[in-house]
């Protein structure tokens, strides 16, 4: 039985919902899914990476979400020259009325939401110090410890097609992120609207509707959606299933997957689909949730080989082949 408070704030959530998506809609147009996505990460203090070919509004998208939430919002352009220090913050030597002491200046890193565009481009030793913070929700410098403000959102985006001059994220990095988020060309009617839109004298300005209160109010509600034990058991399975060598692996995984994906993904498919249904006012969790999110939560995490590489078959043809094969709970649609 839901009860009803949990009944109110699960509708609660869903005008907050439809709220957020009718003011991006206004600057962002064609991309429901991805922004779906990015809301859920967001309701669940998840983080994302967004994968796009250059001019396809990732950072338009992360500037927008945060222009609509009364957040402190910061941006870190990464280069091959930044320095963990630069992100993270560092000491200075004050001086005051005759006395010397060290002073910590806060970075970039101190704020509710980042958009750390093109991550992939600085060396792994700066990207370690964002993902450190990512992981802890604090900074350490000169031994001592500054927490991050909650709620705090980490956005980073990666160009797939620039190569030369990169540093990819490796494996284990790459599982901090709750989501990879693949924003792809729009559709032709959708590109019309945006070249009209852009082109125009009048700019639209969305406003601020939702403040870091609501936001961790619904991580909190978020936390209680009820989820069946056979859902969660399907969430399991189907991550389980990604990973080669394990007994009752499908034939296809054992001959094109390196590697599978770990206990994060069970985790980040359970806590993205509460908060899917509760983005749709329902708080129980079906099946559908969990499939929705299979391929942002499973395309990062899971490894092809050279095999997969040569017959052109990527990580989201896997999870495709995934979501057939894993048998489906009768009374969880």
């Amino acid at each position: 039985m839901e009860s009803p408070v949990a009944t109110v704030s699960a509708e609660r959530v869903a005008e907050g919902r439809e709220r957020i998506l009718a003011e991006l809609r206004k600057v962002i147009v064609g991309q429901d899914e991805v922004v779906e996505q990015v809301l859920i990460a967001l309701f669940t203090g998840g983080h994302c990476l967004i994968t796009g070919v250059p001019g396809l509004a990732k950072t338009l998208l992360i500037k927008t979400v945060a222009d609509i939430l009364d957040l402190d919002f910061k941006r870190i352009q990464f280069t091959p020259d930044l320095m963990p220090s630069d992100i993270t913050g560092t000491e200075i030597l004050d001086e005051e009325e005759g006395t010397r002491r060290l002073r910590f200046v806060k970075g970039p890193v101190f704020a509710q939401i980042i958009l750390a565009d093109e991550i992939n481009r600085t060396p792994p030793k700066t990207q370690a110090a964002l993902l450190e913070a990512m992981q802890e929700y604090h900074v350490t410098a000169a031994g001592r410890t500054y927490a991050l403000e909650k709620p705090f959102f980490v956005l980073a985006t990666q160009n797939p097609i620039e190569l030369e001059g990169t540093y990819p994220l490796p494996e284990a990095q790459l599982d901090r992120f709750m989501f990879n988020i693949v924003i792809s060309y729009l559709k032709e009617d959708d590109e019309v609207t945006v070249v009209t839109q852009t082109t125009g004298a009048e700019q639209a300005a969305p406003v601020r509707i939702l403040n870091g209160a609501d936001i961790l109010q619904f991580q909190d509600v978020a936390k209680q959606v009820l989820i069946a034990e056979e859902i969660a058991r399907y969430a399991v399975r189907l991550v389980s299933a990604s990973r080669p060598g394990l007994a009752g692996a499908p034939d296809f995984v054992e001959k094109w997957v390196k590697w599978g994906a770990g206990l994060r993904a069970s985790q980040a498919l359970v806590r993205g689909a509460k908060a899917r249904a509760l983005m749709g006012g329902r708080y129980h969790v079906s099946i559908k949730d969990v499939q929705a999110l299979a391929k942002p939560i499973l395309r990062h995490r899971i490894m092809t080989n050279f095999y997969a590489e040569s017959e052109r078959i990527t990580s989201d043809h896997i999870v495709e082949r995934l979501l057939d094969a894993v048998p489906v709970p009768k009374s969880g649609m």
